[in-house]
């Protein structure tokens, strides 16, 4: 499978507002691991291997244990390794990134609210949005990963 033309060079400005986009949610002070942990999620859940590739890599930066990386495609059944916290922002970024399903659920929603509060939520959910919007730049240009 080759790589296609890349949107960055035959429209870089519209590459530069997504980076720039990027950019922001990065300095809106979501935890790197929590920031991390939705973009391989999303990733996964879209078949974006370059991002999953990318971001794994990035985890693995954090010094988070490999183990736990392997296992987000299947935190359903590895709910021991994640946190209450971590399981939260799992089923959100799978709200946002299949929400043409049904949605965020009020419950889930509401959950959010409560153990992260207003603001932190709205940019879990600003960042899910953001790398579903790269993933799917990934898989349309079919970007593969880097060795």
């Amino acid at each position: 499978m080759a790589t296609r033309t890349f949107i960055g060079k035959n429209h870089p400005e519209l590459y530069k507002v997504m980076a720039d986009l990027d950019k922001a949610v990065h300095a809106a002070g979501i935890d790197k691991w929590h920031h991390e942990l939705i973009k391989i999620a999303a990733s996964h859940f879209n078949g974006c291997a370059y991002c999953v590739d990318k971001h794994t890599q990035d985890a693995m930066a954090l010094d988070i244990p490999v183990r736990k990386i392997v296992l987000i495609p299947v935190w359903h059944e590895a709910t021991d390794h994640f946190t209450v916290e971590e399981q939260l922002i799992l089923q959100l970024t799978k709200a946002v990134t299949f929400i043409h399903e049904h949605g965020i659920a009020d419950a889930l929603y509401d959950e959010c609210l409560r153990v992260f509060g207003e603001d932190y939520t709205a940019k879990l959910i600003m960042a899910a949005t953001l790398i579903n919007t790269w993933n799917r730049i990934g898989v349309s240009f079919k970007l593969q990963p880097k060795f």
